[in-house]
């Protein structure tokens, strides 16, 4: 039996990654938005590239979430873009909100499902979305560490002019400004980075890293990031769906682990076909220790804010 996944939210991010999921032939695909006609436009185009494509697989558009029933895993990337000058924390309570809503339209037609988040702010939004469900944190996690090591991997490639393929990399933290590079932990065929990138030319890449999302939505000016964005969440799904037991980055609901309680933050984790079979707990210097608890502090101010404002 076929593999069933909802992606809420047919912009850009939404309309991406149900194309690679057919591409994948991950699955049939849902698409659900409250905009009248345009999950269904997308759909529709979609499922004509298919003989083109070689995919099989069914693209369904939707306003409501009846088609959505049974699904497996449901991505929600619905939500409001950054635009230029906007941080992803200016769209707190506004996302909040959508977030709140799709969340509970969700948990009651698929039950069992895992849900991946990917609207912004990230990691508030996920907690957002795990009060709302009631989830167990193993079915119910955030796309971030993906694609930040995918930026930090891509500018150490153009650095050291070599393969993208040949680069690992981890981003710990919150899906911000905060976030943790770790360049022990990142190597090129198994070499340190730390040994072939001068420690001025490293800083400057970190922050490129950190910058990354802003740096697209200024040049593109009247949206975000969404090829990358979308690589990371089929990543995700495929590793789910094929129980790939794969150790990914992915922002989780920590309950211990690295210190944190009660708070999504990004650490690496192996997904399965049950979601988050394991948090990893990799042990950090004093400095990137620090960096990792500055970073959810900044995640849990955010948190009080949806508390005051009784998102939670």
């Amino acid at each position: 039996m076929r593999a069933k996944v909802t992606v809420v939210g047919s912009g850009a991010v939404g309309s991406t990654t149900a194309l690679r999921l057919v591409e994948r032939q991950l699955a049939d695909v849902v698409l659900v938005d409250i905009l009248e006609g345009v999950p269904q436009g997308k759909a529709l185009d979609l499922a004509e590239a298919g003989p083109i494509q070689g995919y099989d697989y069914q693209l369904t558009g939707s306003n409501d979430y009846e088609s959505s029933q049974g699904s497996d895993v449901v991505v929600i990337t619905a939500g409001l873009p950054r635009k230029p000058g906007m941080s992803r924390d200016d769209l707190l309570l506004k996302n909040a909100g959508i977030v709140k809503d799709v969340t509970k339209n969700v948990a009651r037609h698929s039950p069992d499902a895992i849900i991946i988040v990917v609207s912004n702010p990230l990691d508030a939004m996920c907690q957002v979305a795990k009060f709302v469900s009631d989830f167990p944190r193993e079915r119910l996690i955030g796309m971030a560490g993906i694609l930040d090591s995918a930026r930090f991997r891509t500018f150490i490639a153009w650095e050291l002019k070599v393969s993208v393929e040949d680069t690992h990399a981890f981003v710990l933290g919150g899906h911000g400004d905060t976030m943790v590079p770790l360049p022990r932990y990142s190597t090129v065929a198994g070499i340190p980075i730390t040994e072939l990138i001068p420690k001025d030319r490293l800083e400057a890449i970190i922050q490129r890293t950190r910058d990354g999302g802003a740096e697209i939505v200024k040049l593109l000016k009247t949206g975000s990031a969404y090829y990358a964005p979308s690589a990371a969440v089929a990543e995700m799904v495929e590793a789910i769906l094929r129980d790939k037991k794969k150790i990914l980055p992915c922002c989780a609901y920590l309950q211990g682990e690295y210190g944190i309680n009660d708070l999504y933050v990004g650490v690496p984790v192996k997904l399965g076909r049950e979601g988050i079979e394991q948090i990893m707990e990799i042990s950090l210097s004093d400095e990137e220790a620090a960096q990792l608890k500055k970073s959810a502090a900044a995640v849990e101010q955010l948190v009080k804010v949806l508390q005051q404002n009784d998102y939670l």
